[in-house]
């Protein structure tokens, strides 16, 4: 009777064993920024610790495509899988199995980890998803476009703005045909970088956004000299800060255009926002200047009346 039972009980001790366990791990998320996915897979009941007696298959919706065999060290791999590799061989022996596999290689699906230690075998199911990710983020990207929209506009204001009060000269053809440069250029790059999921045509946007816009720069220093020739100090103070607000969202451009998911768009943000503040401070004393112009020979045309008045009376 007691050997009855203490068969049983041992029996049920190594029906348990028998049997491989793992963290559970329903899925996985992989987006075009990853350049390698893995795919977990990890034992937690492992005894015997030896890679020698340990065999991994990795299935996708139920077919092998990688095989790891312990005992010679040796793999075998799907031609359509030709990166899969574990993640790292040493640590098999912790019971990690998992996988690793070039992003343009992983597919989407439900990927089967396998693994035998000798006689004792489990297996689980991970799902890989594909996630889509854009560049930046909806705000940051309703901010560059917001900031140089600004920018721009405030610029065109003020050449009319200054057309209008002044004569034309070939200076302001000049300005006009840099205004439609870098407006053609702005419109080109905000296409370019709004998207959905990330491309090499967003960096290409952005490129076309900041770069082009030291135009305003040189721009509005002639706006401001042809308004007022004798405050050329105030021209120079504008396009002092101006040309900060460009380099600061060089700099961000700089540190944006080599990451898949940009961490520095507030720098871009930054100097575009500059920029289009310096150019209403710029429209503002533009119309300021041009009403102060306008007045003056209306003042003159008063005064020489009362002149030749004062003229009669003498006499």
């Amino acid at each position: 009777m007691w050997a009855l039972g203490t068969w049983v009980l041992l029996g049920a001790v190594c029906s348990g064993s028998a049997q491989l366990q793992f963290n559970v791990i329903k899925s996985v998320e992989q987006t075009i920024c990853n350049k390698t996915v893995i795919i977990p897979c990890i034992v937690t009941n492992l005894i015997q610790n030896n890679i020698g007696t340990m065999f991994v298959k990795w299935k996708l919706e139920k077919k092998p495509f990688f095989i790891f065999r312990g005992s010679t060290r040796t793999m075998e791999r799907n031609d359509s899988f030709s990166s899969a590799e574990l993640e790292s061989e040493q640590n098999l022996t912790s019971g990690i199995a998992s996988l690793k596999i070039s992003r343009t290689q992983a597919v989407q699906g439900n990927y089967s980890c396998e693994v035998t230690e000798s006689s004792r075998e489990g297996e689980t199911v991970i799902e890989l998803i594909y996630h889509r990710v854009a560049w930046f983020t909806p705000v940051e990207n309703i901010l560059i476009i917001l900031s140089m929209v600004l920018a721009i506009l405030f610029y065109w204001i003020q050449l009319a703005v200054t057309v209008s009060k002044f004569e034309t000269t070939l200076l302001k053809i000049g300005l006009f045909i840099a205004g439609v440069v870098i407006t053609i250029s702005a419109v080109v790059g905000f296409s370019l970088l709004i998207s959905d999921e990330f491309k090499p045509e967003n960096q290409i946007g952005l490129g076309l956004i900041v770069l082009p816009a030291v135009i305003l720069v040189p721009c509005q220093y002639f706006l401001l000299q042809i308004v007022y020739e004798n405050n050329l100090s105030f021209a120079i103070g504008v396009v002092i800060l101006e040309s900060l607000g460009y380099l600061i969202a060089v700099i961000g451009f700089g540190l944006c255009i080599t990451a898949c998911r940009p961490k520095n768009g507030a720098v871009v943000i930054a100097g575009l926002a500059i920029m289009a503040l310096i150019a209403l401070v710029g429209l503002i004393y533009a119309i300021l200047s041009g009403y102060s112009k306008k007045e003056q020979p209306t003042r003159k045309a008063v005064e020489e009346p009362l002149n030749d008045a004062k003229g009669v009376m003498l006499e």
